[in-house]
């Protein structure tokens, strides 16, 4: 059975529970439109093994490279031997088998890895969550490493009141480091490990702490709190980027994407009318019409619970709108909700008066109160 919803009404923590606590094997998908992200995390008795994001992969092989752990001729090598015919071992066991990583490392690595993709999602207020049962075996999971999920859950709570304790000194990781000035009465003498030696190398007094973590292939997290020692210490400093004033988006400019997305609607072009929507609302995020072109796009592509919350973000910015009313109203039909259909179609009867769409409503209504009536009369 599925497990579904949106983000708004069930958080990515209670998600993460649910499916420990029943001890679920299979894959969960977190999708944001507003965002152009999804994340995938699988589940094996309720204990993560694997989890990615599209927007920055942490993709197993590159971070035991970035590590140094592993050398890019040892992962070519591991490569190969995956890709033999009938080779069924995944990418972390060869690994190990050939000596390269020790089962410990490569368990400390995953757990690295699945942490900076959790965390990250769990930082998603908005989206729809999506978990189904799959069989594991067909998965391209890199390695078969469990995390408690009550460890991650305990970590990311530790994470917050830690994030809560640097905020004074770095309020966001979109903050930009620079080296302090040197006082030349003073000798600077720095004794640093090597990774807070890499992060330090690594600041030019122009890139935010996001993209620090980014070159680096290091977590937000891990970065910010290296910063914060370096900055505690007086070796670095940081400062809020500068502000670029952004105009209101031009109505021309907003009006022909409007118009794109609903050419690519009208010509059954899903994909790229949720690409183009999706561009609207970052352009314009309290257009009303913007959401409801993005939700009629997701209702395309089949993504009915996204789509239902685009929609009612639409009505909320302009419960006026009488498309997005009929809308609303089919999809309450289509649940059975008559009360809510006849609800909505009213709404649209008043808003709309004395147009087609005023018309059809009223017809909705006799049609649904003649339905209601039989179903009374077969209940009885």
């Amino acid at each position: 059975m599925a497990i579904e919803g949106p983000l708004r009404e069930l958080g990515i923590h209670d998600v993460f529970q649910l499916l420990d606590l029943s001890r679920k094997t299979g894959r969960l998908r977190v999708t944001s439109a507003l965002r152009d992200n999804e994340g995938t995390v699988y589940f094996k008795d309720g204990r993560v093994i694997s989890a990615t994001v599209r927007s920055n992969p942490h993709p197993l092989g590159a971070l035991l490279v970035q590590s140094g752990k592993v050398s890019d001729s040892d992962l070519s090598r591991a490569r190969a031997t995956q890709q033999a015919a009938g080779e069924t071992r995944r990418l972390g066991e060869l690994l190990v088998e050939q000596g390269v990583v020790s089962q410990r490392e490569l368990d400390r690595q995953v757990r690295r890895q699945v942490e900076a993709v959790v965390f990250e999602l769990m930082s998603w207020q908005e989206g729809f969550f999506s978990f189904a049962e799959v069989d594991l075996d067909g998965t391209t999971v890199d390695a078969t490493t469990a995390v408690t999920t009550e460890a991650l859950l305990m970590e990311g709570a530790r994470r917050i009141d830690e994030w809560t304790r640097m905020q004074p000194r770095i309020p966001h990781v979109g903050v930009i480091p620079s080296l302090a000035p040197v006082d030349p009465r003073h000798a600077p003498s720095l004794e640093l490990l090597p990774h807070e030696w890499e992060v330090l190398a690594a600041i030019d007094g122009e890139s935010d702490l996001r993209s620090v973590a980014a070159t680096l292939g290091q977590s937000d997290f891990e970065v910010a709190r290296i910063v914060f020692g370096l900055v505690a210490t007086g070796v670095v400093g940081v400062r809020e980027p500068t502000l670029v004033a952004v105009a209101d988006p031009e109505p021309a400019e907003l009006a022909t994407l409007l118009n794109d997305v609903r050419d690519a609607l009208r010509d059954q072009r899903a994909d790229a009318a949720l690409h183009l929507a999706a561009s609207a609302v970052a352009l314009a995020p309290r257009d009303p019409e913007a959401r409801l072109l993005l939700a009629r796009a997701l209702f395309q592509l089949d993504r009915e619970l996204e789509g239902e919350e685009e929609l009612r973000r639409s009505l909320e910015l302009d419960g006026r709108n009488a498309v997005a009313l009929m809308e609303a109203a089919r999809l309450a039909a289509r649940r059975g909700e008559l009360g809510q259909a006849i609800a909505h179609w009213q709404r649209v009867v008043v808003v709309a008066a004395g147009s087609l769409l005023g018309d059809q409503a009223r017809d909705a209504i006799a049609h649904a109160s003649r339905l209601s009536a039989v179903l009374e009369a077969v209940d009885a």
